[in-house]
């Protein structure tokens, strides 16, 4: 059986973006609130967060931008995006 490293298995972050704060919150699409229902953790459901997506070029919410195929991690309110594509994971 093989070791593998675990930077080999990681994906590199070729955006970070910064999380901002909008004033009102921002809509979130019907499939994405769905998608959240089984995940814990009520920062998450933050409506007013939000991301400049790189891929969409548009402001979008921060719990549509945590469950994009793209998103790597959220480290100190940043996000790592590995622009492979926009589309959600489930």
């Amino acid at each position: 059986m093989a070791i593998h490293s675990v930077r080999a298995m990681a994906r590199e972050a070729k955006h970070v973006v910064m999380v901002r704060r909008a004033k009102k919150p921002l809509k979130i699409p019907r499939e994405v609130s769905e998608a959240l229902r089984g995940i814990p953790g009520r920062r998450l459901l933050d409506r007013r967060e939000y991301v400049e997506c790189p891929l969409r070029g548009e402001k979008v919410p921060f719990p549509e931008c945590f469950l994009c195929k793209s998103f790597i991690r959220r480290v100190k309110g940043c996000v790592h995006c590995s622009g492979e594509g926009y589309g959600l994971k489930v």
